[in-house]
């Protein structure tokens, strides 16, 4: 893939989404040109393509672009301690999972399946994407 810079429509059309939607994306933060054109036209990685995809796949699992925003704006984390909190997380939920009645049973099974989700998600972010 070419490290040359984007115009917003090529952009658009490798993301497989409208100009609008990347206008809007670059509204709220999400995106961020990397440089303007003496004509002061927008100029976007070629990474942020993969961004795109990244938050369009965040929003289908109901993760609102607010959240995609503070998430993809706050600074890199030690990736082995969050996993072990995940885990943490994970377990103490299998624990609710087990000693809830079957009534319960069901939602906590759904919340865990979402949790599977996103982590699965989270995961195939490439280990480059620029967050900030």
């Amino acid at each position: 893939m070419s490290d040359a810079l984007l115009k917003i429509g090529e952009l658009a059309a490798r993301s497989g989404v409208s100009i609008r939607t990347v206008d809007y994306y670059t509204g709220l933060g999400l995106l961020n040109p990397a440089k303007r054109t003496a004509s002061n036209y927008r100029l976007y990685s070629p990474a942020d393509a993969d961004r795109i995809g990244v938050i369009q796949r965040l929003e289908t699992q109901g993760v609102s672009l607010e959240e995609i925003s503070r998430a993809l704006g706050s600074q890199p984390a030690d990736v082995a301690d969050l996993l072990m909190r995940i885990n943490a997380d994970l377990h103490v939920l299998q624990a609710a999972i087990d000693a809830a009645g079957p009534e319960a049973q069901g939602l906590l099974a759904a919340i865990a399946g979402r949790v599977h989700s996103l982590i699965t998600i989270a995961l195939q972010i490439p280990p480059d994407l620029p967050l900030a």
